[in-house]
């Protein structure tokens, strides 16, 4: 074991990081000895007592820089939360995953706020975690093929895009997928934001990829479609009428959403 203060040194040159207790512990003790095991718990609890690290959950620390150090854990949580998220994100996915839904089509807009929800889907984890009042939701995605139902996965890889936030790079649905997503419900509680439907569809209409709407149409997304003509019927015809063609193509019945809320 290493002495206080080399923990201490070590703890500062990962400034600006987010650590698991795992992390600590392998700092402290590089070979995990289950019988070190209460020595970590009481480092962890001495580097929280000098301000070196921050606690944002439980196991769950941040190195914030020194003019971060008098920030209370709401406003660290705010300001950290995309060095969270993909801590989370590599630890429990690597590579293997993008972001999606409403906060996809968000980063497209340039609104990079911190959600209450972000959804990121998975080859095959389903997994809910709650940081303060924040929630980030891993989860699959079905949908059907030759009237099978298939994990999407695979199919959707086609359709994400890199985008760097905060100097981190993140995998997100292009904005075509991500408008799709976001005209689906994802849960009972918030529904449709159809003023960013509408918001992304008047500045983008003349740059979506009708060929991208047909590839992904083949697979799910026939209800977004519905909610999205009706928003695009008084923006774009052509757009308007490619969604009409995916919808007819791909079996769907024509419904007139009303657009509530619009």
């Amino acid at each position: 074991m290493i002495s206080f203060d080399k923990i201490v040194n070590k703890m500062w040159k990962k400034w600006w990081k987010i650590l698991f207790k795992q992390d600590i512990f392998e700092i402290i003790d590089p070979e995990k000895k289950p019988s070190n095991q209460n020595l970590v718990d009481k480092t962890v609890y001495k580097l929280k007592a000098a301000g070196v690290i921050h606690s944002l959950k439980a196991w769950v620390y941040i190195v914030p820089s020194e003019q971060d150090r008098v920030l209370n854990k709401v406003d660290l949580l705010e300001k950290y939360y995309l060095k969270l998220l993909k801590k989370y994100i590599t630890h429990f996915t690597g590579s293997s995953y993008y972001i999606s839904w409403t906060k996809s089509l968000q980063f497209h807009l340039k609104d990079f706020s911190v959600p209450e929800k972000i959804f990121i889907i998975t080859r095959d984890l389903n997994k809910k975690i709650q940081v303060g009042n924040y929630q980030i939701i891993f989860k699959t995605i079905s949908g059907k093929q030759e009237g099978k139902k298939i994990n999407l996965y695979a199919k959707m890889q086609d359709f994400v895009v890199y985008k760097t936030l905060d100097w981190l790079e993140f995998k997100i649905s292009n904005l075509e997928l991500a408008l799709l997503e976001s005209a689906q419900i994802s849960d009972s509680v918030n529904g449709l934001d159809f003023s960013l439907l509408n918001k992304a569809i008047k500045k983008y209409s003349s740059e979506l990829d009708h060929e991208v709407f047909h590839k992904i149409g083949k697979y799910k997304f026939i209800m977004s479609f519905n909610r999205l003509k009706e928003i695009a019927k008084h923006i774009n015809q052509d757009l308007y009428q490619c969604f009409l063609d995916i919808i007819k193509q791909n079996g769907g019945l024509f419904i007139w959403e009303g657009l509530r809320g619009f």
